[in-house]
């Protein structure tokens, strides 16, 4: 497959979605987890840009190595090709999250309706902390490990690019 788009590495172009929309995505899960009003609203959105990011993320992958195979052999772009696939189970941490946030989302939203019809009661109080505490707590953690991970990959990307083809000083004219 060629992994090109406008005469550039398809893997320039996506590295950069990846490194914004997971961070993004980890703030969103964060909140609705924390935030009953947000999570009724933002359940889905925050479900499809999970479930989007995932293959998004392996595309990347998939064109990093499609690029490495066409660029001189060096030892900081394999420290950054051996990192790359690393994020693959943060993205789908991210994506078991969403799910689970939903699930709970839909569970609140039955509860509700059953309520409001007086055909039953919704979970407790306890048991809506729990749940919601449980949530959160998972999304930090994975938000921030998630966040890490990227960052050490791309930190080893921008050496392989970059280290030693700039000068402190800007060249004279």
């Amino acid at each position: 497959m060629d992994y090109t788009f406008a005469g550039l590495p398809l893997h320039v172009l996506l590295v950069h979605a990846v490194v914004v929309l997971t961070p993004l995505l980890g703030l969103l899960l964060i909140v609705i987890a924390a935030w009953p009003g947000a999570r009724r609203v933002l359940w889905l959105p925050a479900l499809i840009a999970a479930a989007l990011l995932l293959p998004l993320g392996l595309v990347t992958i998939e064109a990093g190595k499609w690029l490495e195979q066409r660029v001189p052999p060096a030892p900081l772009i394999q420290v950054h090709t051996a990192q790359g696939e690393d994020i693959v189970p943060w993205l789908v941490a991210l994506l078991v999250l969403a799910a689970a946030i939903s699930g709970w989302a839909l569970v609140e939203r039955s509860a509700r309706r059953r309520g409001a019809a007086g055909d039953g009661a919704a979970p407790s109080r306890g048991i809506r902390f729990a749940v919601g505490t449980v949530l959160t707590v998972g999304a930090l953690v994975i938000t921030a490990g998630s966040t890490w991970t990227l960052v050490q990959i791309a930190e080893a990307g921008s050496r392989a690019v970059w280290e030693g083809s700039f000068s402190d000083e800007p060249l004279e004219d």
